[in-house]
């Protein structure tokens, strides 16, 4: 597991369970305490978690820089993001859909409401109701499998029309995007 993956899990388990020991954080990743302290030492400073006696919490502003992806910690795009809230009321950024279905699928039990903007007319709609198109012939330079959203069918069918792809439902796109970064290890989340 490279350092991003695993601070990107150090930080899921803090948004699941607040805080954590440096030694259960070495067992749970199979790696050294030393090893977990240099995993850290970034997310420390960039004031996404705090040290604590013998351990470490999120950081009580945020869980991620308001201007990086919560699951790949890209630059967040405005061009297509979405946003989770936890049970919690914890807000969670993706710079697209693909890491926001991603991070969907591993925490769904833990969702409030998971929020996308439509592609072509930029308005805020649920992602549940949201048309998401897979594969289209577009290149936006983020995250693979590219996955763009919609909040009519229409508009996504007439995008389709252009550009190709795959247009799917809600658990439909959780359910591919999933399925495809399981058979293929490098998504494309890499800084």
């Amino acid at each position: 597991m490279l350092p991003i993956e695993r601070q990107k899990q150090i930080l899921t388990w803090l948004t699941e369970e607040g805080t954590l020991s440096i030694t259960e954080i070495s067992k749970r990743l199979n790696v050294s305490e030393m090893t977990v302290y240099r995993d850290i030492k970034p997310l420390l400073e960039e004031k996404k978690i705090n040290k604590t006696s013998g351990g470490i919490s999120l950081a009580s502003n945020s869980t991620v820089s308001p201007y990086s992806c919560s699951y790949c910690l890209k630059e967040l795009n405005n061009r297509h993001p979405m946003q989770i809230i936890t049970n919690q009321q914890v807000v969670e950024q993706f710079c697209c859909p693909h890491c926001g279905l991603l991070r969907y699928k591993d925490i769904e039990k833990n969702v409030s409401q998971i929020i996308c903007r439509d592609f072509l007319q930029n308005t805020t709609t649920s992602a549940k109701l949201a048309y998401f198109l897979l594969d289209a012939d577009f290149n936006l330079n983020c995250c693979q499998p590219q996955v763009l959203t919609f909040d009519s069918l229409r508009y996504a069918e007439q995008f389709q029309k252009g550009f190709g792809g795959t247009i799917l439902r809600f658990e439909q796109a959780v359910d591919k995007v999933s399925k495809r970064m399981n058979g293929d290890n490098d998504c494309g989340c890499h800084k």
